[in-house]
């Protein structure tokens, strides 16, 4: 299997913020989660592809892209980032070479309704 070619530095050009989860009580004994703006990081998105995702009884498409950044510790699937007015949810996080030095998130763009 071919190894796969990071991006160049330079087609890192886009700015997100890293938007951390914050979870609440709600008072009924479930939590509500918001989310606070956290670091400006710059990375590559590639668009992949649509999927299908059960919204409300009906299937949706929901596009999938690939975000690639720095490495950096801490980074879950219970962020978002956030480019301008648009919301990715983290799906999967990779390290593509075991080097640490790359982070390539699996990212689906959330509806402007939820963001």
């Amino acid at each position: 299997m071919p190894a796969t070619v990071p991006p160049a530095i330079g087609a890192r050009r886009r700015r997100l913020v890293l938007e951390l989860p914050i979870d609440e009580p709600d008072g009924f004994g479930g939590t509500l989660r918001r989310y606070v703006a956290g670091p400006v990081l710059w990375g590559a998105i590639e668009p992949v592809g649509i999927v299908d995702r059960l919204r409300g009884g009906r299937d949706d498409g929901v596009a999938t892209h690939r975000i690639t950044l720095r490495a950096r510790a801490g980074l879950t699937a219970a962020m978002r980032l956030a480019a301008g007015p648009r919301r990715f949810a983290i799906r999967a996080i990779l390290d593509p070479d075991d080097r640490g030095r790359d982070l390539v998130c699996h990212v689906e763009a959330l509806p402007e309704a939820s963001a």
